[in-house]
């Protein structure tokens, strides 16, 4: 309240009632946060290493860019997860097509920026993977308050590098709470090395030729629109229709094939596609 609306307040009102919400920021009590520290070049083989650890829950991974959100969401499809992005340059129909699914349960991993931090009714979410730490504490707060709602319990794991300390220290402070390490197991990590490598080079080749959302070559320009409303998993991810996250999907583009979409494979001993 302003000064001058206290002033107001105090010639125009007798005895008024005041009622405040209290301003301070913090989590629920049935949300347990955890963090996984690790070098920055593995930040992307640690966070693969924890879906595959948390596979079969509903799972929401926030990152700070649009390039981020789209690359790891054909990285974790090229390693056979169910996994959708949501972020501003996909299409309208696109974005509403990923979200439904993922509410549905359809696909269990949505590939997410801040865009899907607030304002979106997503009853059931079980971790909250926060792929890159944002800047605002107030934006991490919102982030992990996806799930833990209702009064249901929920899971929430920071993916932590060197030089990410400070701020994660920031938003300890501002919740009140200390994060608990994440137990992962590094043998475990270590095996897939050398498939997540692979899937990340494939997914840079992918978003090269299509570029974010699907919108980067001419072809796709000149396309049709229908392509855009297709409740086609390829399309949602913002691969153009028919097209393959595959080597084998993309030789098969070149001789007028359609090619597998998605990959199948599988990432440790469990099978992950949904």
């Amino acid at each position: 309240m302003t000064s001058k609306v206290a002033k107001l307040q105090r010639a125009s009102l007798a005895n008024p009632v005041r009622v405040e919400v209290s301003s301070k920021y913090t989590t629920v009590d049935t949300l347990k946060q955890h963090y996984i520290l690790c070098p920055f070049a593995q930040k992307d083989l640690h966070l693969i290493a924890l879906v595959n650890d948390t596979s079969g829950n509903s799972t929401i991974i926030f990152t700070s860019t649009v390039h981020d959100a789209q690359r790891i969401s054909i990285v974790l499809r090229l390693l056979g997860f169910g996994a959708v992005p949501l972020h501003g340059q996909l299409s309208q129909s696109a974005r509403l097509g990923a979200l439904n699914k993922f509410k549905a349960g359809g696909r269990n991993v949505l590939v997410a920026t801040d865009v899907a931090s607030r304002g979106l009714d997503i009853p059931a979410v079980d971790i909250v993977i926060n792929y890159s730490i944002p800047t605002n504490s107030k934006d991490y707060i919102h982030r992990v308050g996806r799930t833990a709602r209702a009064g249901r319990s929920g899971k929430s794991i920071t993916i932590v590098t060197q030089y990410d300390i400070e701020l994660i220290q920031r938003i300890e402070s501002v919740i009140g709470k200390k994060m608990i390490d994440y137990p992962l197991d590094p043998d475990g990590v270590g095996a897939l090395e050398e498939r997540v490598s692979e899937a990340c080079r494939e997914a840079a080749v992918e978003i090269r030729e299509n570029g974010v959302g699907g919108k980067g070559g001419k072809r796709k320009r000149e396309g049709s629109r229908d392509d855009m409303d297709r409740d086609d998993d390829v399309v949602q991810a913002g691969v153009p229709g028919g097209g393959s996250n595959s080597r084998g999907g993309r030789r098969g583009r070149g001789r007028g094939g359609g090619g597998r979409g998605g990959g199948g494979g599988r990432t440790g001993n469990k099978k992950s596609r949904q």
